[in-house]
């Protein structure tokens, strides 16, 4: 019987309640790792997303496809709910090989396309403790315990690479922020971590099928494609499964410290390991953003998928 890749390793996914941190903590249980699944919403209760998915369902999707999936309701912005988490991850397992940053749940915060003067300010900076307060102080605390032994991964999931965002303004001066800091991160990370032999990548996605952006577009996974009707170009998008499986390849890769502090997509990870989204597609969004939908020509994913 052949060993899976992560077999014993503990990983931490913070933000894992759906979308891409939800799918990050499948794919790494399916590598065979032991998974922690946080964020706020939980059958106990919602958070202010009002959304129906659950850290438990996450959990329960890990185990099912073969590791182990735990399930802990956190909010990642009061420091003793991770210094606790931290704290029974330690007592639990003794360690933690990687650590998922992937907490936001800001976007209905966020006033989009409208100039600074028009943007409400506690909307704004809440959005901003959201992206960028949680991610430090939940490496605050989990740091101490990943660099215990040498290996360990931070990846910091955001939205763009750190080369598209800085040629493209991302339609509010807090999304804009928050997601070129996200990346920034990384990179500091990195250089924290590498004296330990740790290593911090961000990683994005392209186009994201989360359940929101599915609802939003009325569509379901099994359709999806109809969501061309209202936008062309919707037919580069992926699922979060593939983003899942780029995490799931780093953390497997033994000469992972290639990548310390550098800013990738999923679809660029995709060309150097070889994986696939479920569909056997290797959608490759941001090369797609840059040479199709910046330049203004007509949706055709020839090529990019």
């Amino acid at each position: 019987m052949t060993t899976k890749p992560l077999t014993g390793k503990v990983t931490l996914v913070a933000g894992a309640t759906r979308g891409a941190g939800r799918q990050i903590a499948v794919q790494l249980g399916a590598a065979g790792a032991t998974v922690y699944a946080t964020g706020r919403s939980s059958r106990a209760g919602r958070s202010e997303l009002d959304r129906p998915e659950t850290i438990e369902e996450t959990a329960d999707l890990v185990t099912a496809a073969g590791g182990t999936g735990i399930a802990v309701r956190v909010d990642h912005l009061v420091a003793d709910e991770v210094r606790a988490l931290v704290e029974r991850i330690d007592a639990e397992q003794g360690r933690l090989d990687v650590l998922v940053n992937d907490i936001w749940g800001a976007d209905p915060l966020i006033t989009w396309e409208k100039p600074v003067w028009e943007q409400p300010l506690d909307g704004g900076f809440r959005t901003l403790r959201l992206a960028i307060d949680t991610h430090i102080i939940t490496s605050h605390y989990a740091f101490p315990l990943l660099i215990r032994q040498p290996g360990g991964l931070v990846v910091e999931v955001g939205d763009g690479t750190t080369a598209y965002n800085d040629a493209n303004y991302r339609l509010s001066v807090f999304y804009d922020l928050a997601k070129v800091s996200v990346n920034r991160l990384a990179f500091s990370w990195g250089h924290e971590l590498k004296p330990h032999g740790g290593t911090a990548v961000a990683l994005t996605p392209g186009w994201l099928r989360s359940e929101a952006m599915l609802e939003h577009f009325g569509v379901t996974e099994e359709n999806w494609r109809a969501g061309a009707a209202t936008d062309p170009h919707f037919l580069i998008s992926e699922t979060p499964a593939f983003i899942g499986r780029a995490v799931a390849a780093l953390a497997a890769d033994e000469d992972r410290a290639r990548w310390n502090q550098a800013s990738v997509s999923a679809g660029e990870l995709a060309q150097v390991y070889g994986f696939t989204d479920v569909d056997g597609s290797q959608p490759d969004a941001y090369r797609y953003f840059t040479e199709v939908v910046e330049a203004g020509k007509q949706a055709d994913v020839t090529g990019y998928r």
